[in-house]
């Protein structure tokens, strides 16, 4: 449907229509059209933060897809999940108004820069993403970045920077990242996920070697050597382009010593390249997967000219981005706390950070997203909250799928019940505000978790404040 020869430069001044603009990447990328001067204008299916950030910042945001939203649209870009039948793709097509993809139209503003790094991975590419991006800051580089999820320390998703630079965080779904050209890429780790689109892990790892393989020959693929997958990936590159692996092991070219974790898990460590001190590192942020997300950062800053000194010190002071373990507030003595995690991993990931905060009961909150996700991972959804005292389950999450008919959360919380889980089916945000409201008491945590729009859960128990 993307028109061959289109190309963003073309349209400086004018109107882009972006379809599911209030999407984590959609709206970091409007964010950078209207600080470029260009004017935006946008629609999504359902409300949300995102939307109202964008309206104050001069978009024209619509909440529903409708044809009308599109008429007078010099150009159209639409993400991933949106498909011919959408009225506002059809009347762009119908009324020969020319249209780009999302992954194609990050590409093309990509161009120009002198490097280009593309962080991928099945989980942490959002937060290796600001890592590098500050890494790269605090050594006086002035990166243009463009990230999945709003970052403090840019004031947003995105930054302008200079032409030397482009951070951009790399989505392997429906393959997207095959529109970058990246000169360094990272590959963080290679694990099942999307499969409504890819056919089994197998084929996933293939796409990776195809996007780790756009890589110049003078240009870098760093991967976790940790990862089998991900390691095969960087095998296959050493004939293409310069390499390096990162991971806990000493076997890797990035690796860390003397690591130890604090009792609230924050890391810190010595890190080694090539054998070599270079740097000391302690991390604000939790967890053995920070770890790795930082050494790859740190490795691909220096990849780029930055002193390993100077982006190790930067790393010292990162904080998370929204929505990464995001403390959100207090409610009846109780910490309220969100995350972005929404395959098993990451939500493990999550809950066992949160069992080494202070806490008396930890209530898991998940929100399965998508129907297909849930039916591929199903088995691994059942224990992946087991270091939480209490596991409410929510509805899920249909984001660009319609119910099949043949998968819900009862399904989930029933088999968990069953192997031992102390599970609940809370259907609503309503239903799970009051079942915490029944059950929870002073010092106890609440962590939410999944990619759709379960953040406004936490924003409305705090909206209704103190149980009277």
């Amino acid at each position: 449907m993307t028109n061959a020869n289109v190309h963003i430069k073309d349209f400086q001044g004018k109107r882009v229509h972006m379809i599911g603009i209030g999407g984590s990447s959609m709206s970091g990328l409007a964010e950078l059209l209207l600080k470029r001067g260009y004017i935006v204008s946008g629609s999504d299916r359902d409300d949300g933060y995102m939307l109202e950030i964008l309206k104050k910042e001069g978009a024209d945001v619509h909440v529903g897809h409708d044809a009308a939203n599109a008429v007078g649209a010099d150009l159209v870009v639409y993400s991933a999940a949106i498909g011919e039948t959408n009225p506002e793709l059809a009347y762009a097509l119908a009324h020969n108004i020319p249209t780009l993809t999302r992954a194609r139209f990050l590409g093309q503003l990509m161009e120009g820069h002198e490097r280009s790094v593309g962080i991928s991975g099945t989980h942490g590419k959002t937060t290796t993403s600001a890592m590098l991006a500050q890494a790269l800051i605090g050594a006086g580089l002035d990166p243009t970045v463009h990230l999945g999820g709003r970052f403090d320390a840019i004031g947003g998703s995105t930054r302008i920077g200079s032409n030397c630079v482009f951070v951009a965080e790399s989505c392997e779904f429906q393959a997207s990242f095959l529109e970058l050209r990246p000169t360094v890429a990272v590959i963080l780790n290679i694990e099942e996920d999307h499969l409504d689109f890819y056919r089994d892990i197998d084929h996933i790892q293939e796409t990776f070697e195809r996007f780790a393989s756009l890589v110049p020959s003078d240009g870098t693929v760093i991967a976790n050597g940790d990862d089998p997958r991900a390691r095969a990936v960087l095998e296959k590159m050493k004939n293409h382009c310069n390499t390096a692996s990162f991971g806990l092991d000493s076997s890797n070219d990035w690796h860390p010593e003397d690591l130890v974790m604090d009792e609230r898990g924050r890391p810190q460590f010595k890190v080694i390249r090539d054998g070599e001190h270079i740097a000391d590192l302690s991390l604000q942020v939790y967890g053995k997967f920070s770890v790795y997300n930082a050494l790859a950062a740190i490795a691909a800053a220096v990849c780029i000219g930055a002193n390993p000194k100077q982006a190790a010190d930067a790393l010292g002071a990162f904080q998370p981005v929204h929505r990464r373990f995001e403390i959100t507030g207090t409610v009846d003595g109780v910490t309220l706390v969100t995350d972005y995690g929404h395959n098993p991993a990451e939500m493990k990931s999550a809950t066992g950070v949160a069992a080494l905060q202070p806490h008396k009961t930890l209530f898991a909150v998940i929100q399965p997203h998508t129907f297909s996700r849930v039916k591929s991972l199903f088995d691994g959804y059942i224990h992946c909250c087991d270091d939480a005292d209490v596991v409410l389950v929510t509805d899920i999450f249909a984001a660009r799928e319609t119910d099949p008919g043949d998968i819900n959360s009862r399904m989930l919380v029933e088999r968990m019940r069953a192997e031992g889980v102390k599970a609940f089916h809370t259907p609503t945000f309503d239903d799970t505000e009051a079942f915490l409201r029944a059950n929870w008491k002073r010092g106890d945590m609440v962590l939410t978790m999944g990619c759709g729009n379960i953040n406004l859960l936490n924003s409305q128990i705090q909206a209704h404040g103190d149980t009277a």
